[in-house]
């Protein structure tokens, strides 16, 4: 097996983009694929001793969409570019995978380009999974589709429910609609008649989740558009840093609560992980024809490698065949 690795993409790339493909490698025994400009990929490789006993390649891709491109523009004007011909090496069936830290549209539409679609699923959604008080739930989307129309938001809830089985292991995954209120007549005109199809569709539908209610464990799925998805979770980003700044300056303010700071430690350890995004890698996106998990722009080298496991242990688990088959034993509608 061999994931395709968009070498440049990323804020950090190709450092931690090369480092963290690496380590899959070295401890993981999973192929890799470094994608993107080759001198600067064996520059980063050669800080590497052990890259000639490791499974690694590198394929030239001299473009680079930068992450103020217009996704559609830059595809089109540059061909080669690292995303697109990443996507083209799974296409291909030269890799199994994709995962790109780089620009979120451009991964999005390149894989929609290189895939296509899986027959029922017309929209594709972004799937990162979040902490909650009693494990671990899946918001989707997450930024892949900005505008969504009901139908849509029900192909979700349904991808969203095998995510959380094949994924998660949750058997029976409780589906949730993020809306402004609990009732079923609350929210817009897209939520109204999500609820309604939601409701009528063969899932666990809990009926509709306040956002506050996220991170509570209530629901294993929360379905939401795009737009409302990427600003959720990028607002827990920012929580999660803010309290972790703060419970950092307390517990250094005084000696008794350096004191404190020392007992609690392994607590903080603990719920840092809980809360850290790398501890993920990524997030699939769901609906496409094709495996990719895409990565936060900020990725480490340790979200990259643990993006790559997680691509790696999803084509090994026929991920997407399961996909397919839950969506058609669903019915759900196209528009």
């Amino acid at each position: 097996m061999r994931i395709a690795i968009d070498a440049m993409g990323g804020d950090h790339a190709p450092g931690r983009v090369v480092d963290g493909a690496l380590a899959a490698a070295r401890h993981l025994g999973i192929g890799v694929a470094l994608v993107g400009r080759t001198a600067a990929i064996d520059e980063e490789l050669r800080r590497h001793p052990d890259r000639d006993t490791l499974d690694v390649c590198v394929v030239e891709a001299p473009d680079v969409i930068e992450m103020a491109e217009s996704p559609a523009q830059a595809l089109r004007r540059k061909p080669l570019a690292s995303i697109r011909v990443a996507a083209e090496l799974v296409a291909s069936g030269k890799a199994a995978g994709l995962v790109s830290a780089g620009h979120t549209g451009a991964a999005v539409m390149a894989a929609h380009a290189a895939f296509g679609m899986l027959p029922g699923v017309d929209r594709p959604a972004l799937a990162p999974a979040i902490p909650t008080r009693h494990g671990m739930a899946v918001l989707l989307d997450a930024g892949a589709t900005v505008s969504c129309r009901p139908p849509h938001l029900l192909q979700f809830g349904a991808m969203g429910a095998v995510y959380a089985r094949v994924a998660l292991g949750i058997a029976d995954p409780r589906v949730g609609l993020l809306s402004i209120g609990e009732e079923e007549t609350k929210g817009n005109e897209l939520t109204r008649e999500a609820h309604r199809l939601l409701k009528a569709a063969p899932l666990r539908f809990i009926g509709n989740i306040e956002a506050r209610e996220i991170f509570s464990g209530a629901a294993d799925v929360i379905v939401c558009d795009g737009f409302t998805g990427n600003v959720a979770l990028k607002l827990s980003e920012g929580l999660v840093e803010m309290v972790e700044e703060l419970l950092g300056e307390e517990l250094s303010s005084t000696f008794s609560s350096q004191v404190g700071s020392l007992l609690s430690r392994r607590a903080f350890r603990r719920f840092r992980k809980r809360v850290d995004y790398s501890e993920f890698g990524g997030a699939p996106l769901m609906g496409v024809a094709g495996l990719c998990i895409v990565g936060h722009g900020r990725s480490s080298a340790k979200a990259v490698r643990n993006a790559v496991a997680m691509a790696s242990r999803f084509a090994s688990s026929q991920f997407l065949e399961r996909v397919e088959q839950e969506i058609a034993r669903a019915a759900v509608p196209q528009r």
